[in-house]
């Protein structure tokens, strides 16, 4: 075996035309347009695909496209350079990748199966604006999956004026059969007639989200667009416009962290934790009482009660005075001793 040499050159970090140097063959198959992983998993265990002149049948094999010759049928398999565009989705366009009744489709837009590109995430038909389209797999699921909390912000106009009980209510979430739905924020932009315009931060997607949380609260979504994903801005890209990202904006996606809540300063999270103490009125002082005679009312002065010291007191038997000690576990012991028996 061979040494691991002790100085390697490391690749240019977060360029368009990065490569890893080992790749699973099914995922190299997928990344050249061959079909969807499944399908490229088939080719290998049917015999399809060679590598180095040599039939590879088990799933899983690493191999490095800039060294080695893959072919698959004979042909050539060459990896694509990973592309990454923001596209303005427009009403009425579908984020899915076939659809019987031939509507049109966001990969409509951006040349078709043939070209390995589809939408990162959903927007529903209805809905419009910002998209990432790439063929960048492992990016794709960084900025989709829920547990990295990409943020996404968007303009919301609903039917009539939420309260802001209503607008607490979407932060702190409602029940659907999925799970629980929440919003990361919401706040008022303006009124619009009979309407409201909102901004709305969600930090995952799920299926209409946004409209079934408003329906619950009473309020019709008329109008939704995305308006950014992670670090990247809508800008003035016009609906059902294209462009490519720069290698700058692809490498803010690689880099890109979701920034920290702020925590609350120390007296508000104490206060938080603690319940509700009801204030404590002092007792009124004693007034003079009435007593009403016939006709006339004469007004009677009661004595305090004189209280006896806190060590002394009488006994009702007895009447003799007897003093008490605090006892060893807070309580109060008398001096007296015990009888003997």
């Amino acid at each position: 075996m061979n040494p691991r040499p002790h100085h390697q050159q490391k690749p240019e970090a977060h360029t368009q035309n990065d490569q890893p140097k080992r790749v699973r063959l099914q995922k190299l198959l997928a990344s050249a347009g061959l079909g969807s992983r499944r399908n490229c998993e088939e080719y290998i265990t049917a015999g399809r695909v060679t590598v180095d002149g040599v039939v590879v049948t088990e799933l899983g094999t690493s191999v490095d496209p800039q060294k080695q010759k893959i072919t698959c049928d004979s042909e050539p398999v060459k990896p694509r350079s990973k592309r990454y565009f923001v596209f303005n989705k427009p009403k009425g366009v579908l984020c899915t990748n076939r659809d019987p009744q031939g509507r049109p489709r966001v990969i409509d837009f951006v040349g078709g199966h043939e070209s390995g590109l589809f939408p990162v995430g959903r927007l529903d038909e209805n809905s419009e604006g910002l998209l990432v389209v790439t063929n960048d797999g492992e990016l794709a699921q960084k900025l989709a999956h829920p547990r990295f909390r990409v943020p996404r912000t968007y303009q919301v106009q609903v039917a009539g004026f939420p309260s802001p009980e209503a607008l607490s209510q979407l932060k702190k979430g409602l029940y659907f059969h999925e799970g629980k739905f929440r919003v990361q924020d919401v706040s008022r932009v303006k009124t619009q007639g009979d309407s409201t315009i909102l901004d709305v931060i969600l930090n995952e997607g799920q299926n209409r989200e946004i409209r079934r949380l408003f329906a619950r609260m009473g309020h019709k979504v008329l109008h939704l667009v995305r308006t950014s994903f992670g670090p990247l801005r809508l800008g003035k890209l016009s609906s059902g416009d294209l462009r490519m990202l720069t290698t700058a904006e692809v490498r803010s996606l690689r880099e890109y962290k979701p920034p920290r809540q702020q925590k609350p300063p120390a007296t508000e999270r104490a206060l938080k934790g603690d319940r509700e103490r009801t204030p404590i009125t002092p007792t009124p002082s004693r007034k003079k009482s009435t007593e009403h005679l016939g006709d006339d009312s004469v007004p009677i002065e009661r004595k305090p009660r004189t209280d006896r010291s806190a060590t002394e007191k009488r006994s009702a038997t007895t009447g003799k005075r007897k003093t008490f000690k605090p006892g060893p576990f807070g309580g109060r012991s008398s001096s007296k001793k015990p009888p003997r028996r």
